[in-house]
């Protein structure tokens, strides 16, 4: 775990740092070009291109350096009286100003997008990671012992308990994880599962070092309607297979 901690520092270090001369590589193309050609908008508008970039490629701590290193630069080499960090007009504060604002919104903006990313894909891994193993499903056991593992996984969950009402006469099935777990406490969360025509059983969620997902929310929703739908599936191929048990009778033919 620590190396794999220093390891992102170095990587989050080594791109701050391309970042940073990135900008700077973008300053000097600037100053070829020339001030006078390109005008103070242009150039603010065009020092955006490598902080979202940057952002996109290295991550937030990249972003902000570059950020803060096109601020400084654009207010040394191209803000009145250059050459200096002063700032002579009102006009001068104005846009360096919005500007400082405008590239820490698309920062925020590109790594907020880049996570909720993240964690669609990790969901939709999830996802499939459950349909697979709930179609080799066989019982309903099965079913909710799948189901609990897979919530656990993936909320982190301190305990995760799945009950399976059965069609029959029989006990009501609970699958738990971690098996040896169990909480004095209410849980935090109860999701039913809901066939199209009856109630299938229920999932208890106790929550753990992270918070849980919102229990409307549509990844609990699917989890909920996947494992309804398993083990509907599989009840429903038990009934089938059951062998029929003939009835004796005394009747009379004629």
């Amino acid at each position: 775990m620590r190396k794999l901690q220093l390891n992102l520092s170095a990587r989050m270090i080594e791109g701050s740092a391309i970042a940073v001369g990135l900008v700077l590589a973008t300053t000097a193309l600037f100053l070829v070009i020339g001030r006078s050609v390109l005008g103070e908008g242009v150039i603010a508008l065009l020092y955006l291109v490598p902080i979202g970039w940057s952002t996109t490629r290295w991550g937030q701590l990249a972003g902000m350096c570059a950020a803060v290193t096109a601020f400084l630069a654009f207010n040394f080499f191209f803000i009145p009286p250059f050459l200096t960090f002063q700032i002579g007009s009102l006009e001068g504060w104005l846009m360096l100003i919005i500007f400082l604002t405008v590239a820490t919104v698309i920062v925020g903006r590109i790594q907020y997008g880049l996570q909720r990313a993240h964690v669609r894909e990790r969901e939709a891994l999830f996802m499939y990671e459950l349909s697979t193993a709930l179609a080799g499903a066989r019982t309903p056991d099965t079913v909710a012992q799948t189901l609990a593992r897979q919530l656990q996984q993936m909320l982190q969950a301190s305990l995760v308990q799945v009950i399976v009402e059965s069609d029959r006469a029989e006990a009501a099935i609970m699958a738990s994880v971690p098996a040896t777990g169990s909480s004095a406490q209410k849980p935090d969360q109860i999701l039913p599962m809901l066939a199209p025509h009856r109630l299938i059983g229920e999932i208890r969620l106790w929550q753990g070092h992270t918070p849980l997902p919102a229990a409307n929310g549509i990844l609990l929703q699917n989890f909920a309607e996947q494992g309804a739908l398993a083990i509907e599936r599989v009840q429903t191929d038990t009934s089938l297979t059951t062998p029929l048990v003939p009835v004796s009778g005394n009747g009379t033919h004629n």
